[in-house]
């Protein structure tokens, strides 16, 4: 199994079975049709770690006990249902698997999950595809005895909706009475409306579905109809027996030697009759016609002789049910394969022939030949677990899973009949298996992360652990630990910050004798924490990979590992995974690449961790920074900064010379384009047009295998870049070095080149969002129960996904096997010279168009300096807010994005919409307006005014076309100058405007602003030419419209009169006070006394000020005007009011009818005339001697000295 000659030819890619989201799980209940819940036999599981409570629980909950694939033949999409047995047995969780799908096909993200209340056994659950409409039944029958068939729709897997009352109808359950007195042990499902259950006693019991009037009337939606090996049609009194047989005792049950263990149903193409193969306890393979129960063949399952008095020793365990596969070939034929676990094992393969009457012919193809188990050179003892068949052009090809413990191994071995030198003659072909790092590396003095994040980066990378595995490492760690005291509320803490928290929790900070922190010992310490938290999640994770089934669908070649809690993907390799999983022992053409691989890789693996940070850094820069140096220059520089010689011992140099040989000779320029041609897209195969595209479970594939794909092209290119290196500067003499043969310089570049966009795809593999757009909508209940668990929840996907993912596909399945499709794909992501364009300003559109602009900077290195990427990075910025950097970038972009092209790229990932587009590469004027626009989105008014200025600057004042957009700018322009308090920017911005309307409006919004912020000193200074009356229109009416002018938060008589005064308008600023005065005497604030000064009030004091300005003016000119009151009013009386015209009707009479309407018209004109309100002039004389009316009023009322008005006098005082 383990033998060293193993080559490995396929590579096994492992996927989390976790769902995206809780809201994908949709449990439905089933009910027994008897009601009975009895026991059952503990399923018991190797384990690894102690079986605490919260251990228990994990894997109670999500680990297996029984999983495999069922895959549909007559429906393209969903096609392959992936189910698991969960909970003790109680649960049955059924997904869609499919890898890909036609582009119009839906999604089907749901998982159901059906509860039972009776365990079920795992042995019995069969699937059956329904030949009349898209549905597939599920068969499974529980300890209790009960039969539930279950027809499952495809809107069930796509929407919650669909299953929110429950199945319903969809489910029919039944306890048949054959169970009464006979124990199922196998199922295998025909068709929907029929299905076979292998009894203990060696029989058979046929279930045909009733589809009689009266089936549901009477209840019997089954007819069951027993068979037995000693003849078909006995009666119940034939299943007593007569004499005891030899039987086996399994799960608390006697069965006979004849009972099947194992059984594979087919019809050969024939549409009346199915046959069922079944392998028995006594070693025998049975072939049973169905539709009469008729035994046709019965022989050994590996055609040998036998001693009848051996016959113990050909005794198979009933626990195997995998001990026979089944492949269609032809119309009436069939290949079957057998496997006996007796002994080291053996393989048989046998040719079945068959008409629709019922007769078979069963042969053993190779008689000659046996087909053992691989051998090997391990004390292990490895176990056939399962095995299947798939279909190629050379002919049958056989996989077998092999296990120990939690460990297994899949291997394949390609049969070929016309062989000369035997069908079995080919090797066993390995699959490299997918074994995650468990090491998170040595911390480097030159690592910026410290321990703490290096232990997360590790264990929240992608599809590492699954959520459950956190949370029961954690609850175990904590309980273990005793020492973590969780102060917050589970619900309002992260996983992340969980377990930071307690794992924290264990770490002291210690200190010396001088109070100095330890802070070596402290990194120590948490070390170790994290190592023992870490030990716990390997620990844990080693159980989801435990086995349980292999599945090879027969139709696209693709086989399936199905493990407790994951499944792995079976792949071909890529030419570099041929080369770098077989390197002990290389193909003939390969040797000398496969040579040069490794070499690179112990010479890099030789150096210390700090050395190879340093080199990791030097290559960086390398990879990234723009240089002006010659090949040679860079080399050396390289060679320098990296400083890997340190490192490079005679003991390591000499290792390199005894690989490639003296003056390393064996290394040309041929053997780099080999190493680069292992590198290559298979572009023949990119041709194709994408005909279907992955479903979300072919992308996680495709995004897994890109990922370890990656990283080990990746360290291979990164290897062979040091050893490069060291080899040209490691030869002394001029003519032996490697420039003097081939251009070292084209393969450094070539490297870098290819190590450059492997950066770009680990960053993508690696990196995590929620997919923008896209939430799970599958929940679509109207209850408010359902409406609360069903909230859409966001979808987690990795960086690749969203932004390659619609270039992702595959064309037609036929032409090649998937699982070669696949690993194309994959090989086309890390190629080099791949199709598929890896544009770091368009993923970084897609990253801010989704509001993530902080993974957007993280690929900021890889961006070009042309000038949209430019402007990009700007918009990256931007959106982090740091406008000083996003400004510099977008002056970088402005020459180059205002020139006029002929042809223009317009493809943002949606950022930029078509409007946005024509502002650039238009001029200069309107690539700034755009990036005033962003700026001013952002609230961003300091850099809004610097863009809207250098618009303006470059803005034609004679085109009228530019009227418009001179505008929009200035209305920013003032708009940022104003939200910031630059008024005198907003000041000009204002006087520019040409619109009048819109400069009156801004006109208010710039006094009123003013006014506000305290800034009168700044109003009265500015010069508002052309505007300075409607700035006074302005605050005037702002100045009327006040009723309380004291305790007003803007004092708009103040600002009012020192506007007019600072314009020597002196009498207006008299009216200015004046007003104010009225409104004081208004509002009583004469009466108000208070001070040391009885005379100071405000209305004495607002007397002073008026009697102040007008003594400012000349004084023939020195007065105001001032409405007259209301009393005073005598000529404002209405005309209407004065004229009864009721009365001289009455008076004129009829008579003169023409002449009332005249003067009826008349007097309505007169009254819709506006009449001005009459003044009167206001001295300076006048205003003095109010003033001393009100002194001396101030004095009476301090002396009571009061005098009755005429008002007054007349009031009732009695």
């Amino acid at each position: 199994m383990a033998s060293a000659n193993v080559h490995y030819v396929y590579k096994e890619t492992r996927l989390n079975l976790e769902p995206q989201s809780a809201s994908s799980i949709v449990q439905v209940q089933v009910s027994s049709a008897n009601g009975l819940t009895p026991s059952r036999p503990v399923s018991h599981r190797t384990t690894t770690v102690s079986n605490s409570p919260e251990e228990k629980a994990y894997r109670a909950k999500h680990l297996a006990t029984t999983s495999s694939i069922y895959t549909r033949k007559g429906h393209a999409h969903p096609r392959s249902f992936l189910w698991r047995v969960l909970e003790n047995d109680t649960v049955l969780s059924i997904r869609v698997a499919d890898i890909c799908k036609k582009h119009k096909d839906s999604e089907n993200p749901v998982i159901l999950n059906i509860r039972f209340t009776s365990p079920l056994r795992t042995s019995c659950i069969g699937f059956a595809d329904c030949a009349d409409h898209d549905a597939v039944t599920v068969f499974a029958i529980d300890y209790a005895n009960n039969l539930h068939a279950i027809t499952l729709r495809p809107d069930f897997f796509k929407k919650r909706s669909a299953t929110d009352n429950g199945l319903g109808d969809a489910v029919k359950s039944h306890s048949p009475p054959g169970f009464g007195f006979k124990h199922p042990h196998r199922l295998v499902a025909v068709s929907p409306d029929q299905f076979i259950v292998t009894m203990h006693d060696g029989g058979i019991l046929k279930f045909d579905r009733n589809k009689s009037q009266d089936a549901t009337t009477n209840g019997a939606v089954w007819k069951e109809t027993i068979y037995n090996v000693a003849g078909w049609g006995q009666s119940l009194r034939s299943l007593v027996p007569l004499r005891r047989q030899q039987t086996v005792k399994y799960d608390k049950v006697n069965m006979e030697v004849t009972a099947a263990t194992s059984a594979a149903i087919t019809s050969m193409g024939h549409k009346d009759t199915s046959f069922l193969f079944t392998i028995c306890l006594d070693h025998r393979m049975r072939v049973w016609d169905v539709r009469t129960g008729q035994i046709l063949y019965t022989g050994d399952i590996v055609n040998t002789d036998r001693d009848p008095n051996d016959e113990g020793k050909w005794k198979i365990d009933p626990s195997h049910n995998n001990l026979i596969r089944i492949v269609e070939v032809a119309q009436g034929q069939c290949l079957a394969v057998t496997y006996s676990p007796v002994g080291s094992g053996e393989f048989k393969f046998w040719k079945v022939k068959a008409n629709n009457q019922g007769s078979v012919l069963v042969a053993d193809w190779f008689p000659k030949h046996s087909l053992q188990p691989p051998a090997t050179n391990e004390q292990t003892e490895w176990t056939m677990a399962d095995f299947g068949i798939s279909q190629r052009e050379e002919g049958p090809e056989l996989w077998t899973l092999w296990k120990h413990n939690l460990s297994y191994r899949v291997r394949a071995i390609q049969v070929r009949a016309k062989s000369s030198r035997g069908p079995f003659s080919a090797s066993w072909s390995g699959v490299a298996l997918d074994n995650p790092s468990h090491d998170p590396g040595e911390a480097t003095r030159c690592d910026s992360a410290d321990e703490t994040e290096r232990w997360l980066d590790l264990i929240f990378s992608p599809d590492r652990f699954s959520k459950s595995i956190l949370e029961t490492a954690l609850a175990m760690f904590e309980k273990g630990s005793g020492t973590a005291k969780d102060t917050l509320p589970k619900g309002t803490k992260s996983i992340v910050e969980s377990i930071c928290a307690v794992v924290g929790s264990t770490i002291t900070l210690r200190h010396n004798q001088n109070g100095d922190i330890h802070y070596e010992d402290y990194r120590k310490d948490a070390k170790v924490e994290w190592q023992k938290f870490y030990r716990l999640l390997v620990e844990l994770d080693k159980q989801r990979g435990e086995a349980l089934s292999l599945v090879v669908d027969s139709e696209l070649g693709m086989p399936w590992v199905l493990c407790a809690d994951l499944t792995g993907a079976i792949r071909h390799c890529s030419n570099l995974d041929l080369v770098s999983h077989n390197m002990a022992t290389p193909e003939k053409n390969s040797e000398d690449v496969a040579r040069l691989i490794q070499t690179g890789l112990d010479f890099v693996g030789h150096f210390k961790p700090d050395i190879q940070q340093l080199c990791r850094a030097a290559l960086r820069s390398e990879m990234f920074e723009d240089s002006d140096m010659t090949d040679e220059e860079r080399l050396q520089h390289f060679y320098d900064k990296s400083a890997f010689y340190l490192a490079v011992g005679d003991d390591v140099a000499n290792e390199v010379v005894e690989n490639l040989g003296q003056n390393f000779m064996t290394v040309t320029s041929a053997l780099y384009e080999d190493l680069f041609d292992l590198l290559k897209a298979d572009n023949d195969e990119n041709n194709y047009e994408l005909l279907y595209a992955f479903t979300s479970l072919g992308r996680n594939l495709v995004v897994r295998a890109t990922q370890d794909a990656a990283e080990m092209y990746w360290q291979i290119l990164f290897s062979q870049l040091i050893l490069l290196v060291h080899m040209e500067f490691e030869i002394e003499t001029e003519e032996d070095t490697l420039h003097a043969r081939f251009d070292v310089g084209a393969v450094y570049r070539k490297m870098l080149e290819a190590l450059r966009r492997l950066e770009h795809v680990k960053w993508m593999t690696r990196t995590e969002m929620v997919a923008p757009g896209k939430s799970q909508s599958v929940s679509g209940g109207s209850s408010p129960v359902l409406s609360k668990r069903g909230k859409e929840e966001s979808q987690t996907i990795t960086a690749l996904e969203g932004i390659l993912g619609h270039l992702l596909g595959i064309p037609e399945t036929d032409i090649q096997p998937l699982m070669s499709r696949i690993t194309d794909v994959v090989t086309n992501l890390c190629a080099y010279d791949s199709d598929i364009e890896l544009l770091p300003h368009l993923h970084q559109c897609f990253l801010l168009k989704a509001d993530r602009p902080d993974l957007a900077l993280q690929l900021g290195p890889f961006a070009d300096k042309d000038s949209f990427s430019t402007y990009v990075q700007g918009r990256v910025f931007l959106a982090l807010q740091d406008y000083d950097t996003a400004a510099e970038y977008f002056k970088k972009a402005a020459v180059g994005l205002s020139i006029s092209v002929r042809t223009i790229n317009k493809h943002s990932c949606g950022l930029l919409d078509d409007m946005e587009w024509n502002l650039l590469n238009n001029g200069l004027p309107k690539y700034y307006s755009h990036i005033v626009n962003l700026l001013d989105k952002q609230k961003a008014y300091s850099w809004v005014i610097e863009f809207a200025r250098l618009a303006l600057q470059f803005t034609n004042k004679n085109d009228i076309g530019s009227a418009v957009m001179e505008a929009e700018i200035l209305s920013r322009l003032f708009n940022a100058a104003t939200s910031i308090s630059h008024f005198d920017m907003a000041h000009s911005a204002l006087v520019s405007m040409r619109d009048e309307a819109m400069q009156k409006s801004y006109l208010r919004k710039l006094v009123e602003k003013m006014c506000e912020t305290g800034q009168n000193r700044e109003l009265v200074a500015l010069p508002f030419a052309g505007l300075q009356d409607k700035v006074d229109e302005i605050l005037l009416e702002k100045c009327k419209g006040l009723k309380d002018v004291l305790h007003s938060p803007v004092p708009y008589h103040q600002i009012l009169y020192a506007w007019r005064v600072s314009r020597n308008d002196y009498r207006g600023g008299a009216a200015v006070l004046h007003d104010r005065l009225q409104k004081l005497r208004y509002m009583g604030e004469g009466d108000k006394l208070g001070g040391e000064d009885v005379m100071d009030t405000q209305v004495t004091r607002q007397y002073l000020l008026l009697i102040n300005a007008l003594s400012c003016i000349e004084p023939k000119q020195a007065f105001i005007l001032e409405d007259l009151p209301e009393e005073e009013r005598m000529g404002q009386m209405k005309l209407s009011d004065v004229v009864d015209f009721e009365s001289i009707k009455a008076v004129v009479g009829k008579n003169h009818e023409g002449e009332l309407a005249d003067l009826d018209q008349l007097i309505a004109r007169i009254a819709r005339k506006p009449q001005e309100t009459p003044r009167k002039a206001i001295t300076l004389a006048d205003v003095r001697k109010q003033y001393q009316d009100e002194l001396d009023r101030v004095v009476a009322i301090q002396t009571d000295q009061f005098e009755f008005t005429g008002e007054d006098a007349e009031m009732d005082i009695s």
